[in-house]
């Protein structure tokens, strides 16, 4: 019997599909994995027993994920499960980008006159804006949010030009033809009459809107922000609206200056915040959690190679050791020193880690103990079939 923890409020369409095999609750303190959304997990003391984290969302900045690698403690995300959610949201920051619909409701209810209609109608001059058919966005990163507000924006009649140097195969498939290939970031800023971000938040695209890329786009450019508010310097920003550089810039990432600056939109995280995102997330994460768990396949993990292979055998060791040379040698030699056959073997690596599963119809008690006793081994377990 398998023990989740839930640190936070999880959709039971996802942790149904556990079934008979686990427990669930919220208080376990010896459990095999967690799922989580938005708790923080930096100070969290994981019990040794801990073997994967789940996070119901696609950012991980919650979880420490280095710390997790250290021990051999997997970490997954649920990549793309709510990306109909943001896209959505992101299209409606782009008409409110561009139509002053929420300055004009918030004029609206200030109108005293007893002839409204009248009075609308003597002050609504104020509110116009731009209509978007035919305008270009610009969107830096194509992934999974990436690629379907790309692909909405071009059915709305927009012209699309996109980057992103690491573009997966199966996004590059779900991309319209008609959305034009940018060879640099700087492409897009100079193209885009609007320009929406959807990349992760590191060193590298830090701070990556700031007063030198703004200075290379357009004049009353309008910026969306659903990814994640660290991409934007916030200090810039408000200077660039102040000077009129940028005229409008729609985030679901606000703070206390950014509410009180003119043509601001701040929303309040309300990306993912649909019932169906909630539950495509929890799905996703449980599947994967499963998975491990009872297969020790590894799919959409943020520390931890991609592996995926059919059992066959009625035993399989999952072993996470660092990318060192000779370890699979070490591995042959203890499975032949304890009389075990091999039957399947498949190694991946991901920078300073790798992952090794050996498939075996032979088992010996202690193969584990044996195997965690070289360097370079972090963790290693046994997965019966007949369990399952």
């Amino acid at each position: 019997m398998y023990k989740i923890k839930t640190m936070n409020k999880i959709s039971n369409e996802g942790l149904k599909l556990f079934g008979d095999l686990y427990e669930v609750d919220d208080k376990f303190e010896d459990e095999d994995a967690i799922i989580v959304r938005s708790a923080k997990l930096h100070d969290y003391d994981p019990p040794h027993n801990l073997k994967a984290i789940a996070r119901a969302g696609a950012g991980v900045n919650n979880i420490p994920v280095d710390a997790c690698s250290d021990k051999g403690i997997v970490v997954f995300n649920t990549p793309g499960a709510n990306a109909n959610a943001v896209k959505e949201l992101v299209l409606c920051g782009l008409f409110l980008s561009s139509r002053k619909v929420v300055e004009g409701i918030e004029w609206a209810k200030t109108i005293e006159d007893d002839d409204f209609g009248k009075a609308v109608e003597a002050g609504k001059k104020q509110f116009v804006g731009p209509e978007i058919d035919g305008k270009t966005l610009g969107v830096i990163g194509l992934g999974a949010i990436g690629v379907a507000v790309a692909n909405a924006a071009i059915k709305l009649g927009m012209h699309v030009v996109g980057y992103d140097p690491y573009i997966s195969v199966k996004a590059a498939w779900g991309l319209s033809k008609w959305v034009k290939h940018a060879t640099t970031p700087e492409e897009v800023y100079r193209e885009a009459d609007y320009l929406t971000i959807h990349v992760p938040a590191n060193e590298e695209t830090k701070n990556m809107i700031n007063k030198k890329t703004i200075a290379l786009m357009k004049r009353d450019v309008r910026i969306l922000n659903f990814a994640r508010d660290a991409l934007v310097n916030t200090e810039d920003m408000i200077t660039a609206l102040k000077k009129e550089q940028v005229a409008k810039y729609v985030t679901d990432f606000g703070n206390k200056d950014l509410v009180n600056t003119p043509n601001v939109i701040v929303m309040p995280h309300l990306g993912a915040s649909t019932p169906e995102s909630e539950e495509n997330c929890a799905r996703m994460a449980v599947t994967e959690l499963k998975d491990f768990l009872e297969n020790g396949n590894i799919q959409n993990s943020v520390n931890m190679p991609t592996v995926v292979e059919a059992r066959a055998t009625n035993y399989r060791v999952c072993i996470i050791h660092k990318n060192i040379p000779n370890m699979l040698a070490v591995f042959a030699n203890a499975f032949a020193k304890k009389g075990m056959n091999i039957e399947n073997m498949v190694n991946k690596a991901r920078g300073d880690i790798a992952y090794t599963i050996i498939d075996t119809n032979d088992l010996s008690e202690d193969i584990t103990k044996v195997i965690e006793k070289h360097d370079g081994v972090i963790r290693a377990r046994v997965i019966a079939k007949a369990v399952f």
